[in-house]
């Protein structure tokens, strides 16, 4: 039987496209046939996961990526198929967690488990969404960013209320306090200026002070004794004052002012001569009348003597008007 050229051609090419498609997936760590040891692992996230990517374990790379596909139409979860090198005991509580590298690929690494349970083929094992060193550096930044944003926000916000509080007026304020700033400067550097000579040892006017205070001393050491004997005299003085009969004295000067009370009450009254005299009308009438009638007789006695003694040598006796009033040149004035 005799094959034509173009069957050879056909043949040939459908060998090749066999061996291409073996090729490549020899390649991308996949067979024609699924043979070997798989377990699976769900992810919410698979980081640009792809087929052929190294699985780990402690640094080993015990497997390939196998194949990714989603769990439903949602997408929800995506189902990772492992393809292992070879028989490898895993414990059923490792987990897989899914490294993304910024320079290269992203792989799974698992961390094994302390689990007598070994995974088998076609098992499913635990996996955790690792964020890996750019998702940390994230997490970090995003707070920083956060609280800078806001910082940013308040400076503005103070600016602005800075920008309000600086009108013309506040502004002319200001440059009154700067004038007043340089204004007590200036002072400073004067009063600077003075204090040498206040310093001076010679003339200035601390040296002067302290002269003074020196000779105020001097004389308080000189006079030591004196002070001394005059502080021992204050405190005899004191402790005879502590040792005196304060709260008799006391008792008898309040006694004393209690008669004095009742003298000045017994004076107030019109019971006694002195009260009614000075507290009756009457009474000083009558005493005035008295008076006036004794500076009569007496005028009268002074004018008409023989009228009361009756001697002889002197005639008969007078009997001529009695005095009615005082004389004039009386040195007892009656009052009226």
């Amino acid at each position: 039987m005799k094959i034509s050229n173009e069957s050879k051609i056909g043949a040939l090419t459908a060998v090749a496209i066999t061996f291409l498609i073996l090729g490549f997936n020899f390649l991308k760590g996949r067979s024609l046939f699924k043979t070997g040891t798989f377990i699976y692992g769900k992810y919410t996230d698979t980081k640009k996961l792809m087929p052929s990517n190294p699985v780990f374990i402690n640094g080993f790379q015990i497997g390939s990526v196998y194949d990714l596909e989603a769990s439903d139409n949602n997408i929800s979860t995506i189902v990772v198929s492992i393809k292992l090198n070879g028989e490898y005991n895993i414990p059923n509580n490792s987990v897989a967690s899914i490294e993304s590298s910024p320079l290269g690929s992203p792989s799974i690494s698992i961390s094994s488990g302390n689990s007598n349970t070994f995974l088998k083929s076609g098992d499913t094992m635990m996996t955790e969404n690792n964020v890996g060193l750019l998702g940390e550096l994230s997490g970090k930044i995003s707070p920083v960013a956060d609280r800078l944003k806001a910082t940013l926000t308040s400076l503005d916000t103070l600016l602005k209320n800075f920008n309000t509080v600086l009108d013309p007026n506040t502004k002319g304020n200001l440059q009154s306090v700067i004038a007043n700033l340089n204004k007590v400067t200036a002072s400073l550097v004067e009063s600077a200026a003075s204090l040498p000579g206040i310093l001076n040892e010679q003339s200035g006017t601390l040296t002067k002070s302290m002269n003074n205070i020196n000779s105020f001393t001097k004389n308080l050491a000189d006079n030591n004794e004196k002070v001394s004997n005059t502080l021992s005299n204050i405190e005899k003085t004191t402790e005879n004052l502590s040792k005196a009969d304060i709260d008799g004295v006391i008792n008898n000067l309040k006694s004393s002012i209690d008669k004095l009370n009742g003298m000045i009450a017994k004076l107030n009254s019109t019971d006694g001569t002195i009260g009614a005299l000075i507290n009756q009308k009457e009474t000083y009438n009558n005493l005035n009348s008295t008076v006036r009638s004794m500076n009569i007789l007496i005028d009268d006695l002074r004018a008409h003597p023989k009228r009361y003694v009756n001697i002889s040598v002197f005639g008969k006796k007078d009997k001529g008007g009695y005095l009615t009033e005082p004389l004039a040149d009386s040195t007892t004035s009656s009052v009226k």
